[in-house]
């Protein structure tokens, strides 16, 4: 995800987004110590959007609360 379409949701699908890609991050770190994941790249994607969602969620609490 870019950092302008995390930034145009709100906080609830924020939250939202984060509970997916959690699930689906177990998911592929499951699939990966079975070995069947088909793209190995996709768990430091996964992780990347994770913190990128973490950081803009922080960014705008601290603007509410500014």
């Amino acid at each position: 995800m870019k950092p302008a379409e995390i930034r145009d949701m709100t906080l609830d699908d924020l939250k939202l987004k984060i509970g997916e890609l959690s699930k689906e991050f177990f998911n592929i770190k499951l699939q990966h110590a079975m070995g069947r994941l088909d793209n190995p790249m996709r768990i430091p994607q996964i992780k990347k959007d994770i913190a990128r969602i973490n950081t803009i969620m922080r960014e705008k609490e601290l603007e509410k609360r500014a």
